[in-house]
């Protein structure tokens, strides 16, 4: 298998604010996010980056998709470097994460056709694949609704198709299905198994375990910032569900790091 994403030793330290160390319960000044994550990610498969909240999954996927540089380490992906060539990557990648704030005046139809142009995707090409992402996911009948006047499941899926306008091999997902009520989060799933067995290589993070258990093929699991293993998921499960061997791990590292 092409490895299609190789990661070495990211690391990413935040300042906290007084606010946040109150939040945080600490008085640390500086938090490590990311603390050194390396793993490799292969060619036409659904990698699972699973951990609780503020593990440092999104942090991570930031990184990878060149929106905050990495305070040590690097990326390569598809063979370009994160750190050195940000433009390569982002040309190959489709990114969705939750932070993605649409503008509320635009429409759908005016945001798809700019990020289009952003990418300098032909218009014709645009056009089709458009009314092909539209119809599939019935934003063809809100096109020119407002984004203010949408949904929270309707603006979740213009997110996605936006963020995969120019057709990108890569695509790296954040939370994809977080806050989406079951019909949605559905379609939604339903379609990161299409990109899959039409050989796109797809990176999501989650804390879902049923997402994980019904679409990746492997998984990191990434506590406090480490990533603690990354495998095949039918070898981590070792003939549990997930969720009981993720807690099965949980305590076994949160018991080892407070020892």
């Amino acid at each position: 298998m092409k490895t299609i994403l190789h990661v070495e030793g990211l690391k990413k330290t935040f300042k906290l604010s007084k606010k946040q160390q109150k939040i945080e319960k600490t008085k640390q000044k500086l938090k490590v996010a990311v603390n050194g994550i390396s793993f490799d990610a292969y060619e036409g498969e659904i990698f699972g980056l699973l951990g609780p909240n503020g593990a440092g999954k999104t942090t991570t996927l930031r990184m990878l998709s060149t929106l905050i540089k990495p305070d040590e380490g690097d990326a390569l992906v598809d063979g370009f470097s994160i750190v050195k060539q940000p433009e390569e990557v982002r040309a190959r990648i489709g990114f969705l994460t939750s932070e993605l704030k649409l503008e509320d005046y635009f429409t759908p139809n005016y945001l798809y056709d700019f990020f289009s142009d952003l990418h300098n995707v032909p218009k014709d090409v645009r056009d089709e694949r458009k009314k092909e992402l539209f119809e599939r996911f019935e934003i063809d009948k809100f096109a020119e609704v407002k984004v203010a006047n949408l949904s929270t499941g309707m603006k979740q899926k213009v997110s996605l198709v936006i963020s995969i306008v120019h057709d990108p091999d890569i695509i790296i997902f954040d939370e994809p299905t977080n806050g989406l009520d079951i019909l949605t989060a559905k379609v939604v799933t339903d379609f990161l198994i299409e990109l899959k067995n039409s050989g796109k290589s797809i990176i999501v993070s989650t804390h879902i375990f049923s997402l994980v258990e019904k679409i990746c093929d492997r998984v990191g699991i990434i506590i406090d910032g480490k990533l603690v293993v990354c495998e095949k998921l039918d070898t981590f499960l070792n003939g549990m569900n997930l969720e009981d061997r993720f807690f099965q791990l949980y305590e076994e590292t949160v018991g080892g790091l407070h020892e």
